[in-house]
């Protein structure tokens, strides 16, 4: 109640003045012979509408009187920045991939890991045919969506589909596809829905709908060795296409007592997983800018006047096992405390196109889908007397859009913290956060299946007590209801975490994460105590989060800190692997190139960073990817890892490995044979194309621990590295001056538009490379002002 109180009361703090700014707009689009450049899209006949004010760069302020047509705005922006990856997309959640694009093509890997379109739509028709999105849909608040979210919903597709009714689509990836369709309110949820489950059901696809039970010959049984560690890989966070950095700095260490926030999450180029760019206001209601990802009706990082979050990738395993102990009669009839209970048929039915249509049988369990494999390196074999279900508690998770609601309207991070114990919404990223007042926050508030250390001692099958220990994924023995997971009083839906178990830090003079676990969001203060689910404790850490504590913990140290330092930071582009091992490498040079002085000079030279004209960054790249490929972390170094010095341990490259030697003369050969030269400035040969324009990019992949992670696709033929796959995406550095508006600089690296005609499908790349920013403009007046102002009155 304390909350709702104070939320109210600044509700109508900002009333008057946002009114005033609503009245502000609609005579700036209103009177003859205006400058501002204005445009309406079609009469309103008591349907939605909203004003877009699209600032420099593209990028929107949508303003709009309710949440129905705040979604209208927001949908109606997205499709015109984006029509074809988002129609894309809706065709995947519809189950319609095979129909359009063929059973056996590669499937949008945007919205889960399915490896085929037949496999892809199996799944999401199976999805479709259960009710299940409808389920949630329906269930009341807070377990499931409120009414605001389930109205930007509604609004979204409306807004979708009027964009597509008043315009014709020139992007060529989609201009006149019988896929590109109108859209409802539930094809909005679904894949919202899709994207919750990506941890869970998303990473199992193809296991899910290859399930089959056993013929009359032997199934090989798991082994648990081999499973452990493919569990290890598959969890790993830098083995994912999906990361981040960011950091929040308190007041105690900037310049006038307030907060500072560096969002730097570090998601895909291309595809449904792209950040897109906005400013969401509601009079007297809401006011926050951020990003969204695709297809997402609210901002899901982003600042307000109080407050500034982001989101990195988290450690916590969104999944577990049951396995099941099966009626020897019959493997779809497992055992439950000795009696039987029959798994339930759910069979699909998928349209081939030039084909006839296909269908398949899924089996689903008490617990969930069972499940044959969770990728190609980890098999989970369905034999007559063993079969594994598994457990996702984000297929129950539509809470996400309300947890960015809660956010937007959040005063302070004690108010978001409380917003994360209300909705529990995020399926598996932490939350880092700042306010004006020089507070900070982290935590891991995922939702995650509640395996606590003593359920998993208790009640792990042999492969559970192996996988459980190497990867936090738990294998629990089915057979017996005793190990059920259970409940925690404060957890919003049953067999989930409750926030009380959470990692949770808050008013540290940092909070820092970069994709590993809580234990180092501050050195100083290392959080311990929680379940292995969420994360290791006292595990070597990442070389990126070690070069981000060590930078960030030096800024702190430092202190006076500004919006400028934390520009300064994101493009440092120190390469921490460069700092502990290229003078070792040196070194160790001439004696495996004895007759190549050029190839040992070039890495001695290398200044150590992944900027644009950083001579030698490539060649030893090149060498470290070989290296890191071909030996384990753990013996790449002589002096090991030390809990009691997790920062600066390991160290002292091992250049006495038959693979170092290996790895540096096939690097400088590659090079060599590619035509490019050892010493070439990075940017020459990693770069991406734009139009007519090659533009070049810094920044380095995850083996050399940059905070500005660059993913790049290698093609020696063509130069060197010509594509981003993921990295570096929205990127914001917030903070306040006691006025009014946030300080804020953003950043989408990759720019608003996927359509090549738009002159926002590079144009904030151009900046990305040479490391400009744009101003955010939050306030009204910075918005109206903005001489490249163009506004939109949108009706349906």
């Amino acid at each position: 109640m304390l909350f709702r109180s104070r939320l109210s009361r600044s509700r109508s703090r900002r009333l008057v003045p946002a009114v005033v700014a609503l009245a502000t707009v609609a005579a700036a689009a209103g009177p003859a012979g205006s400058t501002v450049p204005t445009e309406r899209h079609r009469p309103s006949a008591g349907g939605f509408s909203a004003v877009i004010r699209y600032t420099e760069y593209g990028i929107p302020h949508i303003l709009a009187k309710d949440y129905a047509n705040l979604g209208f705005g927001t949908g109606w922006a997205q499709a015109a920045d984006q029509v074809c990856v988002l129609a894309d997309g809706f065709t995947t959640v519809r189950g319609e991939r095979s129909r359009h694009f063929g059973a056996g093509a590669a499937a949008d890997g945007a919205l889960s890991s399915a490896a085929t379109n037949l496999s892809s739509d199996l799944y999401f028709r199976g999805v479709q045919d259960a009710g299940t999105v409808e389920r949630l849909l329906a269930t009341p608040a807070p377990a499931g969506p409120s009414r605001e979210a389930k109205e930007l919903m509604r609004g979204w597709a409306a807004g979708y589909n009027a964009w597509l009714r008043q315009n014709r689509v020139t992007d060529p990836a989609c201009a006149g596809a019988d896929w590109v369709r109108p859209v409802t309110a539930l094809d909005v949820a679904r894949r919202g829905f899709a994207l919750a489950v990506l941890g869970g059901q998303g990473r199992a696809v193809d296991g899910i709908t290859a399930a089959r039970p056993p013929g009359a010959g032997p199934v090989a049984a798991a082994d648990p060795a081999r499973t452990a560690e493919g569990a290890r890989a598959l969890f790993a966070a830098g083995s994912a296409d999906m990361g981040s950095n960011a950091v929040a700095f308190g007041g105690a260490t900037t310049a006038n007592g307030r907060g500072l926030l560096l969002g730097n999450p570090h998601y895909p180029w291309h595809g449904g997983r792209r950040f897109w760019q906005s400013q969401q206001t509601i009079p007297g209601e809401l006011n926050v800018s951020g990003g969204s990802l695709l297809g997402g009706t609210a901002v899901s990082i982003g600042f307000t006047d109080k407050v500034a979050w982001s989101h990195t990738v988290a450690t916590g395993v969104t999944l577990n096992l049951h396995q099941l102990a099966l009626d020897p009669a019959d493997p779809t009839v497992y055992l439950i405390d000795g009696r039987p209970e029959r798994m339930t048929r759910r069979t699909v039915t998928v349209p081939v196109k030039g084909g006839a249509a296909v269908t398949r049988t899924q089996w689903w369990t008490r617990y969930g889908p069972v499940v044959t494999s969770l990728g190609a390196s980890l098999p989970l074999p369905w034999s007559a007397t063993t079969a594994y279900a598994l457990n996702d508690p984000n297929a129950v998770n539509l809470r996400s859009t309300d947890t960015a609601l809660g956010f937007a309207k959040a005063r302070s991070t004690r108010e978001m913290s409380e917003v994360l114990r209300r909705t529990q919404g995020l399926p598996w990223v932490n939350t880092v956060a700042a306010d004006a007042s020089g507070h900070t926050l982290f935590t891991q508030a995922q939702v995650l299946p509640r395996i606590t250390d003593e359920l998993a001692a208790r009640c792990s099958t042999p492969l559970g007590a192996v996988t459980y220990p190497a990867s936090g994924v738990a294998v629990l023995d089915g057979s017996r209801t005793e190990c059920a997971l259970g409940s925690d009083r404060d957890a919003v839906q049953p067999g989930v975490m409750g926030p009380s178990r959470m990692p949770l830090l808050q008013d540290a003079p940092y909070a820092v994460n970069s994709n590993d676990s809580a234990w180092l969001s501050n050195a100083d203060r290392p959080l311990t105590g929680y379940e292995r689910v969420f994360g290791t404790v006292a595990t070597p850490r990442s070389l990126r989060t070690r070069g981000g504590v060590e930078d960030v913990a030096a800024m702190a140290a430092r202190g006076r800190l500004t919006v400028a330092d934390l520009q300064r930071q994101q493009f440092a582009n120190r390469a921490p692997a460069g700092d502990l091992a290229a003078a070792d490498a040196a070194e160790a040079c001439a004696a495996v190139l004895p007759e190549d002085r050029e190839a040992c000079g070039v890495i001695a030279r290398w200044d150590r960073t992944v900027d644009t004209g950083s001579r030698g960054a490539l060649l030893f790249d090149r060498f470290w990817r070989r290296l890191t490929a071909a030996v384990p972390a753990a013996r790449l170094w002589k002096v090991p890892f030390s809990a009691a010095d997790p920062v600066r341990t390991p160290h002292t490259l091992d250049t006495a490995s038959p693979a170092f030697a290996k790895a540096l003369k096939d690097a400088v050969a590659e090079l060599r044979a590619a035509g490019i030269p050892l010493d070439a400035p990075l940017g020459e040969h990693q770069f991406v194309v734009r139009g007519d324009r090659r533009i070049a990019v810094h920044g380095g992949t995850e083996s050399l621990g940059v905070w500005n992670k660059t993913e790049a696709v290698w093609n020696a033929a063509g130069g060197g590295y010509t594509e981003v796959a993921h990295g570096t995406s929205h990127v914001q550095a917030v903070g306040w001056d006691g006025g009014r508006c946030p300080v804020a600089r953003t950043l989408l690296t990759y720019a608003q538009s996927s359509n090549p005609l738009s002159p926002h499908f590079g144009d904030q790349t151009a900046l990305f490379s040479g490391e400009r920013w744009v101003r955010a403009r939050f306030c009204e007046k910075d918005i109206l002002s903005d001489p490249a102002l163009r506004i939109v009155r949108v009706r349906d």
